[in-house]
């Protein structure tokens, strides 16, 4: 079907969108929600329906839903402001509202589907948080949620359970690897729900808590998915335990602490571990809001804020100097070469916190593993980020290989 509306043309089949003879470079979820307010504009579609129809009933932020629609406007021509092509019907939704016909003639406007009946809808996912204590005394909090093989996600700085599954900076990841595995993810000793003030904070006892939460649920083989520091416990995981992890997948990850790159880098993580001891806890974010700038510089206001507060709210300031410098001291140089998993290493261009050369020195010291350089700047992948949907095709293919 090809629907035309002022200067452009909407080709659904083919999946472009035209202004005159110029195409117009739009993401595939922006597209889908286009498509569906076009094909749907004899009425007001609510936020549920988006929510069923583009994202399948996964549940996203309210902020999520608002940059796509910003982009669908502004793909054709059209702002908040001036709501000349799609209206926002106050506590209802949105209407496209621009006269729209087919070349050679107008379109006949399609009846409105017949409203889906609640069962029809996917059940929204629902984790389950548990505990568990390790060999030395320390409660592990972690996380089950969805249905399909085992997805073990290792804990990164910093998590917690309950927080980013609703926050606009973590659900839309995990509810992405939840749709088609048994996620299961933990909070690290020193943060989230997990205890705060453990004796020992260090890498060994970081991967320890993984082998903790394995051994709990009984796991016998399934594919790791490590973040940041993440990585390297996911590695070290995996071959102090041959045989049980199928896949690594390793996001934004080093093989080298900041202490282990050289003395610029050295001197740079000292100086936020003493501007974190002193203004990690004060109700002005401004301290926090340096890390925030770091991990999430293409942020909007409501991920930042988000961030600013989970920092906070996560871990004291003495615990997360503790992890921050735990993570420093990384050094699995040597250790890569001994593995032998199947493994994909994605990293971001223009990543702040672990360079883009620490994703490839970690790729070219693992035999076999496929490197991925992902378009952004964020250390955390964001779905508005241009590379999320890359980033999702190429973990989906991957974990099915």
């Amino acid at each position: 079907m090809r629907y035309l509306f002022g200067d452009y043309s909407l080709d659904c089949g083919r999946r472009e969108l035209h202004s005159g003879s110029a195409p117009i470079a739009m993401e595939p979820q922006v597209f889908d929600l286009l498509v569906y307010l076009v094909e749907n504009r004899d009425r007001v579609v609510s936020k549920d329906d988006l929510f069923t129809a583009v994202w399948h009933g996964r549940i996203v932020s309210e902020s999520t839903l608002t940059s796509r629609i910003n982009a669908v406007r502004k793909a054709v021509g059209d702002s908040g402001e001036q709501q000349a092509v799609i209206r926002t019907i106050a506590r209802k939704g949105f209407r496209f509202v621009g006269a729209i016909s087919e070349q050679g003639g107008p379109v006949p406007i399609q009846p409105a589907p017949a409203p889906a009946q609640p069962s029809a809808a996917p059940a929204p996912l629902r984790q389950q948080v548990h505990f568990c204590t390790g060999s030395d005394g320390v409660r592990i909090a972690y996380a089950e949620v969805g249905q399909g093989p085992p997805l073990v996600k290792a804990a990164n700085w910093l998590n917690h359970l309950e927080y980013d599954w609703e926050s606009p900076i973590w659900s839309h990841l995990l509810h992405e690897l939840a749709t088609r595995h048994r996620l299961i993810r933990y909070d690290a000793r020193g943060n989230g729900l997990s205890d705060w003030e453990p004796e020992d904070i260090s890498f060994d006892a970081l991967v320890h808590d993984l082998e903790t939460v394995v051994e709990t649920l009984g796991l016998t083989r399934f594919p790791l998915f490590g973040i940041s520091q993440g990585c390297a416990v996911s590695i070290v995981y995996a071959l102090r335990h041959p045989g049980r992890v199928s896949h690594l997948v390793l996001y934004g990850g080093y093989a080298r602490g900041r202490y282990k790159r050289g003395p610029t880098s050295m001197a740079q993580a000292e100086a936020m571990t003493t501007l974190m001891l002193q203004g990690w806890g004060q109700e002005n974010p401004a301290f926090r809001q340096l890390f925030t700038s770091l991990f999430i510089p293409g942020a909007t206001a409501d991920q930042a804020q988000w961030f600013n507060d989970l920092q906070k709210n996560t871990a004291s300031p003495e615990s997360a100097a503790r992890l921050f410098q735990a993570n420093h001291h990384i050094d699995i140089s040597e250790l890569l070469s001994q593995v032998t998993v199947p493994t994909l290493v994605l990293h971001c261009r223009d990543d702040a916190v672990a360079p883009l050369d620490e994703g490839r020195r970690l790729a070219a010291g693992i035999p076999g593993a496929r490197f991925v350089a992902l378009e952004g700047r964020n250390h955390l992948i964001l779905e508005t980020d241009p590379a999320w949907d890359r980033f999702v095709e190429e973990v989906t293919t991957f974990l099915r290989s």
